[in-house]
C-alpha cells in the first residue's frame, strides 16, 4: 500500500464515522455469545424417542366403519364400557384433519404429553374418515390405532358416538 491509498483509506473511514482514532490495544479478542441453557440435546433425543415409539408399522388395512378398541393389560373391561358409552366428560379435543403423519405424529405426541400433566383424563382425536384421501381410506385411522397402545399412558381407546364424530374420532383414556 502507498500513501495516498491509506490517505483515502482514512479519508472514506472519517466520512463515514466522523473521527478517526487509533485502538487502544494491538489485538482485540472475539467471545461469541454463550449458548442458552436449554437441554437441546435432551429434547432431540426425547423427540427421536417419540418419533420411534409412534413407527408407522401397518399391521393391516382398517374400512371406513371399522370400530377400534384398545384396553391395556390390568385395566377393567368396565373402564372400556364406560368410554364407549361416553360417561368419561371429554376434556380437551386435537382435530388431525389435514396433517400429513409426520404432522400428526408431532402433533399427538405434544397434545398428549401437555394432557399427561392437565386436569383432563379422558380426550377426543378427531382423525377423519380419509374420504377425501387418494385411496378413500384413512391413513391417520390405522396410524392412531398402532400408535396409542404404544404410550404408556394411554389406558384405553375407542371410536367415538355418532354425534362425536363416530369412526371418524377416538375417545383416549389417560392415566392420571
Amino acid at each position: 500500500m502507498n500513501e495516498d491509498d491509506i490517505r483515502l483509506f482514512h479519508e472514506a473511514i472519517g466520512a463515514l464515522s466522523g473521527e478517526i482514532r487509533p485502538l487502544l490495544h494491538e489485538r482485540v479478542t472475539y467471545r461469541p455469545p454463550r449458548p442458552s441453557a436449554r437441554p437441546r440435546q435432551r429434547e432431540l433425543d426425547t423427540e427421536r424417542i417419540v418419533h420411534d415409539m409412534l413407527s408407522d408399522y401397518d399391521p393391516g388395512e382398517l374400512e371406513h366403519g371399522e370400530v377400534l378398541l384398545y384396553l391395556r393389560d390390568g385395566v377393567s373391561r368396565q373402564v372400556l364400557r364406560k368410554l364407549r358409552r361416553g360417561q368419561y366428560s371429554v376434556g380437551a379435543v386435537l382435530d388431525l384433519h389435514g396433517h400429513t403423519v409426520d404432522e400428526a405424529r408431532a402433533a399427538l405426541a405434544a397434545f398428549l404429553n401437555q394432557q399427561r400433566t392437565g386436569p383432563h383424563r379422558c380426550v377426543r382425536i378427531i382423525h377423519g374418515k380419509g374420504y377425501h384421501s387418494p385411496t378413500g381410506q384413512g391413513k391417520l385411522k390405522r396410524l392412531l390405532n398402532r400408535w396409542l397402545p404404544q404410550r404408556e399412558d394411554v389406558l384405553a381407546f375407542c371410536s367415538a358416538r355418532p354425534m362425536d364424530g363416530g369412526t371418524g374420532a377416538v375417545y383416549v383414556l389417560l392415566k392420571r
